[in-house]
């Protein structure tokens, strides 16, 4: 996919404001992230967005391909993409850091992926930044869209290298279940971490659910019948 032409414009003028204000240097961009992420809890409302919502977690559309509400086709998922791309491109520029973008669309959302070299302040402690660049970036694909959307970002690799090691932890966790016939609670996690320990665990024949709220909402794995 071209990104010859920008899908944005609103976003484009936000980066641009930015920038007249000076460069944002590599240490400011987790204090740039939070800030995005005050904004998207103060107009959750109007995005249909929530910070404590579970929509990672439970996921919508069950059928391969199906959109999100809101979306009904590809080219739907492929314009968030483009509108996300030229965002975080942006973002960058203000924020003087290097990196590639690549779109794509996998399933039910669309997929935006940063790498390059210098990403390590785009993903954080546990990616709690690059959490806070995707709820800024999907209130900035809603403001284009009017809808909803559940698209995901991705920096350097990391929810794919994220995604193993959950993975991992839930059929550790199924197996130490089964062995033992007690529950086990996991360590907090975010909804996009949950909804991966899920699958896992089912896929070992288990049963789990999320108890708590956010953030230290975690996964119990049940022993089976």
């Amino acid at each position: 996919m071209s990104q010859g032409e920008s899908a944005v414009t609103e976003t484009q003028v936000s980066a641009a404001d930015q920038a007249q204000a000076g460069p944002v240097r590599q240490e400011e961009v987790p204090a740039l992230a939070d800030a995005g992420a005050d904004e998207v809890a103060g107009a959750g409302g109007e995005a249909g967005i929530d910070a404590g919502d579970d929509a990672d977690e439970r996921g919508f559309g069950s059928e391969p391909g199906a959109a999100a509400p809101g979306l009904t086709d590809v080219a739907d998922l492929e314009l968030e993409g483009e509108i996300a791309a030229d965002y975080i491109e942006g973002l960058l520029d203000v924020a003087d850091l290097d990196g590639d973008i690549d779109m794509d669309v996998e399933g039910d959302r669309a997929l935006v992926s940063v790498v390059g070299a210098t990403l390590e302040e785009l993903v954080g402690p546990r990616g709690e930044v690059l959490e806070a660049l995707q709820e800024l970036t999907r209130l900035a694909v809603h403001r284009h869209t009017g809808n909803r959307t559940r698209i995901m970002i991705d920096v350097g690799g990391y929810r794919q290298r994220r995604r193993s090691e959950l993975a991992a932890t839930g059929r550790d966790a199924a197996d130490e279940v089964k062995r033992t016939g007690v529950p086990k609670k996991l360590w907090a996690m975010n909804p996009f971490e949950r909804k991966i320990v899920h699958d896992a665990v089912a896929a070992a024949g288990l049963r789990s659910e999320s108890e708590g709220e956010e953030p230290d909402r975690r996964v119990v794995v049940l022993p089976g019948d």
